[in-house]
């Protein structure tokens, strides 16, 4: 299921470490290129949320973020969600939507609607 889809300039590999960067800063969820998943116009991601206790840390896939060389020195980036019958919790699905929104606005420079910065 593809909850966004946007372009940003750079080049793919420039756009995958500016996620990689913010998803580490978010801790909420990590998200790592997939070498065998890629080729040379496109690069894979997949995105986890991220649970540690003590030594044991614990990932589980919410998605993938596949990221497109475009014209132009410009990237396409596509946010595709775990499909529903994967029995992902509706928590984990909707922690996967934020970052996904809130990954476009980081990328894109666009502002966070007012509801989404606790002031009433």
């Amino acid at each position: 299921m593809t909850l966004a889809e946007f372009s940003v300039p750079g080049s793919p590999r420039d756009v995958a470490r500016a996620i990689e960067d913010y998803a580490r800063a978010s801790g909420r969820v990590s998200a790592l290129v997939v070498p065998w998943e890629s080729d040379a116009n496109t690069l894979s991601m997949a995105v986890t949320s991220v649970k540690a206790d003590g030594w044991a840390i614990e990932h589980t896939d919410l998605g993938t973020i596949r990221l497109t060389a475009g014209g132009d020195n410009a990237t396409a980036v596509a946010v595709l969600a775990r499909s529903p019958e994967s029995g992902a919790a509706p928590a984990l699905q909707a922690l996967f939507e934020r970052f996904g929104n809130d990954l476009q606005r980081h990328l894109t420079g666009q502002p966070r609607p007012v509801g989404q910065l606790g002031l009433s």
